[in-house]
């Protein structure tokens, strides 16, 4: 069976489950704790960030790469395209919401997480070792505001993220309109990509993630709870309600010290 090296609340790792599940294809869910997690996960791979996918001897990095090679050694289902122009639009559809909404939505999220105490408790994974929630439910907001500072995220880059986003729904928004998929009839990895990526921004309602059953639906008010991103959001969770599974069990994390994690 394929294996997930994932941490829950990444935004990368939701985009390859959302690929597998789109596929049919069964996979184990492998939780990479923040710190001696990644340590194991370098030892094994030479690589601490996830995604990471093994299939048999195989180790896959990289959300894009993950999926390239899913289409290659799992056909069925394609995610990218034949027809040149399709395939085109597919993949820069798929970087750019990489780095765009993928980048700018967790800069966004670090400003609730940061100011409200109760949110950051709640985002914890349900399967969370104690010693890890004991951790972060003890690191005082302030601490973190700090640590954004020291990583770029201050006040205004994050006010600037959350501009940004929002004219990036805008956009996706007219994308859609008259069609049911990004680049057609059909859906592609760019639909699975956006979908995936706005994880972040408003949380599917579904039991999809290893998430408290009070967050779903739930997300950054400006952004959640604003009716002009209601048919982005419903869209997306058309998405989810069509190729998305619910929750398989999932496996204790690899280590359990709390030091830093590096999201890829």
């Amino acid at each position: 069976m394929l294996e997930l090296y994932q941490w829950e609340l990444s935004q990368f790792s939701e985009k390859v489950r959302l690929i597998l599940d789109y596929k049919g294809l069964e996979y184990r869910k492998i939780e990479v704790a923040p710190g001696i997690g990644q340590l194991e996960l370098f030892r094994l791979t030479g690589h601490k960030q996830v995604p990471i996918l093994k299939d048999g001897n195989r180790y896959i990095v990289d959300s894009t790469e993950i999926a390239k090679y899913l289409d290659t050694e799992y056909p069925d289902r394609p995610l990218i395209p034949i027809e040149p122009k399709k395939r085109a639009l597919t993949l820069l559809l798929e970087d750019w919401a990489d780095e765009s909404m993928g980048v700018k939505g967790r800069k966004a999220l670090f400003a609730a997480i940061s100011q409200d105490q109760n949110f950051r408790k709640s985002l914890l994974p349900v399967s969370t070792p104690d010693i890890l929630r004991s951790f972060v439910e003890g690191v005082p907001g302030d601490f973190l505001s700090a640590l954004g500072f020291g990583v770029g995220f201050t006040p205004d880059v994050v006010n600037a993220a959350i501009t940004s986003l929002k004219q990036d729904l805008d956009i996706i928004t007219q994308l859609l309109v008259g069609s049911p998929y990004l680049t057609g009839d059909e859906p592609t990895l760019a639909d699975l990509t956006v979908a995936s990526l706005s994880m972040l921004l408003k949380f599917p309602d579904g039991a999809y993630l290893d998430l408290p059953v009070s967050l779903r639906g739930k997300g950054l008010s400006s952004i959640a709870d604003n009716p002009e991103y209601e048919a982005f959001f419903a869209w997306r969770d058309r998405i989810y309600s069509q190729f998305r599974k619910p929750l398989p069990g999932i496996t204790p994390p690899v280590g359990n010290i709390p030091t830093n994690i590096h999201i890829d």
